[in-house]
């Protein structure tokens, strides 16, 4: 048998305004305000808790929210929940940074560590304050497409297949699941050998006890250790698109075998393992092939139809603009994304995908999924200046200044100048 074919008649379960398949930090964004917008809201979350990479796998890192001279850059939901991610559990936001932006330039960043599963129970009181419909255990499998119009998503959980229906999707399983099964064009992407879990150690416990701060009780200990940039990437490890189950499982034994080789050389009543990811630890899987995707050369460019200024995590004074076009296409008038499968190249795509640009992006694409229905318009032709300026209400950079840009533009990308970059590849 090569094929077979299943038809199956769903009824309508329940119809919303805006259905969000996925809950990381993205979706939860664009949940929350889509609900506290007015809008019915349905969330929809494989896992058991909310937060995705951000708490199910362990990647517990508000990055620099700053341009690395004392200017922060990165305000909106991203600042309240990085402030809300210290309230309950630890810490690591500088003193520099304690009560808002230093009176004078520093180059220390504000960052934040937190604590991955209590955020996570915060992420849910978030939800659940907005109003917001979520359903936990329960796959967004399919969208069904009216042409290029999203009419629902078919589920599958424990109360068996089940269809809801919407009038705009936003997709943020950060691996464009929802977009590429409805036929939307996409772009996979590449990941290393990078696999991170959670341990205690007696010397850690010490140091935790001795500091009186139970962050310092938490090591780590890494499967495949490749940096951010794919520095030796072992010749005989494949790089995984994370889009087949067997390029998903066999990422997972390669790593899951090497964290068990290297605990093997340790006293087992020395050290404990507390927590390995609940998710494969992928960077970039696929993104939506936007009307636009974000380049390196796009460093200290306005974009007319900015949704949200961002500033480089890993390098100081790089500044970026996202347009709208990087979660929109506009075939697709009620679809778009935000999050890890907002659209860029190369590098680009690393500035897009972490939590604070993830944030905050999720949160632009549910104002403008909310706008789209009042306006009866597509995603992409919402009216630009009314969006900008709703989104500065809502405390957001739209615009970076023009005096955070330094004189020497100059890109350095890991040692590489962009003349040495082709089209925003490293």
């Amino acid at each position: 048998m090569d094929s077979i074919t299943i038809t199956k008649k769903l009824n309508v379960k329940k119809q919303y305004d805006i259905i969000v398949c996925g809950g990381g930090v993205a979706g939860v964004a664009a949940a929350v305000t889509a609900a506290n917008g007015g809008h019915s809201v349905l969330i929809i979350e494989k896992s058991n808790i909310l937060g995705g990479l951000a708490t199910l796998g362990l990647i517990n890192l508000f990055v620099p929210m700053c341009n690395g001279r004392g200017k922060q850059i990165i305000f909106g939901l991203c600042e309240k929940w990085a402030r809300l991610s210290a309230e309950y559990g630890y810490d690591t936001i500088p003193k520099e940074w304690r009560n808002g932006e230093p009176k004078e330039p520093t180059d220390i960043r504000y960052i934040q560590r937190f604590s991955p599963h209590i955020f996570a129970l915060q992420l849910t009181e978030e939800i659940t304050k907005s109003g917001a419909d979520i359903l936990f255990d329960c796959m967004a499998c399919e969208p069904v497409m009216d042409g290029n119009v999203c009419k629902g998503v078919v589920t599958e959980s424990k109360s068996g297949t089940e269809y809801y229906a919407c009038k705009m999707m936003i997709d943020v399983t950060g691996d464009c699941d929802v977009l590429r099964r409805g036929g939307v064009p996409v772009v996979a992407g590449e990941n290393f050998f990078t696999y991170s879990a959670k341990m205690i150690t007696l010397a850690s416990c010490e140091k935790a006890v001795k500091e009186q701060n139970i962050y310092h009780a938490f090591t780590g200990i890494s499967g495949g250790n490749i940096n951010l940039f794919g520095d030796n990437q072992p010749d005989d490890i494949p790089k995984w698109s994370g889009l087949t189950v067997e390029e998903v499982t066999d990422y997972l034994i390669r790593n899951q075998h090497l964290v068990l080789e290297k605990l093997k050389d340790t006293d087992r009543f020395s050290r404990e393992i507390t927590h390995l990811p609940f998710m494969p630890q992928f960077r970039t899987t696929c993104r939506l092939d936007a009307d636009y995707a974000l380049r390196v050369e796009d460093a200290y460019r306005h974009f007319d139809d900015s949704i949200c200024a961002i500033n480089d995590f890993e390098h100081r004074n790089h500044l970026f603009e996202v347009p709208l076009r990087c979660i929109t296409r506009k075939e697709y008038p009620n679809m778009l994304t935000a999050g890890r499968s907002a659209a860029g190249i190369g590098y680009g795509w690393d500035i897009l995908r972490v939590i604070p640009p993830a944030i905050i992006t999720g949160q632009a694409a549910a104002k403008v999924a909310c706008m789209a229905i009042e306006d009866k318009t597509d995603v992409a032709k919402v009216n630009i200046s009314i969006l900008q300026s709703r989104l500065e209400k809502d405390n957001i950079m739209v615009h970076f200044p023009d005096e955070y840009v330094p004189e020497d533009k100059t890109v350095i990308i890991h040692g590489k100048n962009t003349a040495e970059i082709d089209g925003g590849h490293l």
